[in-house]
């Protein structure tokens, strides 16, 4: 867990003194009765209660969270960052369908499966499980729609919604495993465990001859952002205590170096040429680091080429780039990770719409706001696959 400071508001002011010596003449001291003391402190508290009320009153009309109560909050995290995870939230909160669904509806089609486990990931970022929170509802009727998505073959799609099921189901089943740590009810569990069994034993089947996925199990080929969300599917599985063959994860790897160029950056495919792409390279530095691979030269080269090119305002493919570059600048820490929080959350503020909402890369707003939710939350370090 990365450190966390205690913050505390202002303190009340003008704290009255009760002393015997109060009334006394300094030559001659008087002695004061009891109940006058006892008077004293009870009018103390009340000052201080009434201050600290005020305080609290005065957040609250500037839009800002009640700080004063001894509120925890990571470093780097801010009032005004806490007030925009609240909104967002609320959205994702509020716009979940009846039968526990997030749709999209930009250009790119709606991918029920793949929207619902980011929105999902987003609601259990802020502390919420499937029975505990202010979100579990949300939560519990996620992860029932997922499972009842789930194929007798392995894969999770909503197969009439979803051309490419690939992202779907590597999305999904990164979130039903930090799910399955999560669930108390012995029963359901007991489902999770044997979908994500299969999920997994699925992903291993489709793996191409080069180590890489592409967007349906059957495709035969490879590209690397389906890649990256299938190792990033079985490394949540494996912490989870899902059985995953290590050979698979191992060639994935290995996929990732084969497309790297000169310049550090990752190439589309492994086998075939083309430059640098900046959203597959942080995406890839993620799940190298997420890997351990910290101080391997190719991971290095990796990092340095992705914050060259990245930057904190931007178009294209710029929330996705900032998903996983985020991720690789947390897991590596220090002052760049602080400083890339600080700058990137004040962009997203100023992004951020008056519903809470944000739109993500022309593809929607529960897209956008399931990954701005994730990155503004990555401090708090509540769900094992984004921890140190």
């Amino acid at each position: 867990m990365i450190h966390i400071r205690s913050l505390m508001s202002a303190l009340a002011p003008g704290i009255l003194v009760c002393s015997a010596w109060a009334q006394a003449d300094l030559g001659k001291p008087k002695k004061v009765d009891a109940p006058a003391v006892k008077s004293s402190s009870v009018k103390s508290k009340k000052v201080k209660r009434k201050a600290a009320k005020s305080h609290a009153s005065g957040e609250e009309r500037a839009g800002l969270p009640d700080l004063s109560q001894d509120k925890l909050r990571p470093r780097g995290v801010t009032p005004k960052i806490e007030l925009a995870i609240q909104k967002g939230l609320r959205y994702l909160a509020r716009t979940q369908n009846r039968d526990g669904s997030w749709r999209n509806s930009g250009g790119y089609g709606s991918y029920p499966v793949a929207m619902s486990a980011l929105a999902g990931v987003a609601l259990c970022m802020s502390g919420s499980t499937p029975t505990r929170g202010k979100y579990a509802p949300n939560i519990r009727r996620s992860v029932e729609f997922l499972l009842r998505q789930a194929m007798p073959n392995g894969l999770i799609t909503a197969m009439n919604e979803e051309s490419r099921p690939m992202y779907g189901h590597g999305f999904s089943t990164m979130y039903l495993a930090e799910i399955y740590g999560m669930e108390e009810d012995a029963k359901r569990q007991k489902k999770i465990h044997r979908i994500l069994t299969r999920a997994c034993k699925l992903i291993a089947k489709s793996q191409s001859y080069a180590g890489g996925w592409l967007y349906a199990p059957d495709d035969a080929g490879d590209e690397g952002s389906v890649t990256i969300t299938e190792v990033q599917a079985l490394r949540a599985c494996r912490n989870a205590g899902i059985a995953v063959d290590p050979k698979v994860i191992a060639k994935a790897v290995k996929y990732i170096a084969d497309s790297q160029n000169p310049d550090g950056g990752i190439r589309y495919t492994a086998r075939g040429g083309g430059g640098s792409r900046p959203p597959i390279t942080a995406a890839a530095v993620a799940v190298l680091y997420n890997a351990g691979k910290y101080d391997d030269p190719m991971a290095q080269k990796a990092m340095k080429y992705a914050q060259r090119t990245i930057p904190i305002s931007g178009s294209g493919h710029h929330f996705y780039s900032h998903l996983y570059l985020s991720q690789a600048l947390y897991q590596k820490g220090g002052k760049d990770w602080d400083t890339y929080y600080k700058k990137f959350a004040k962009y997203l503020l100023r992004q951020q719409r008056a519903d809470g909402s944000w739109m993500g890369d022309g593809v929607g707003t529960t897209y956008g706001t399931a990954i701005a939710l994730t990155i503004l939350q990555l401090p708090y370090a509540r769900l094992p696959i984004y921890q140190r």
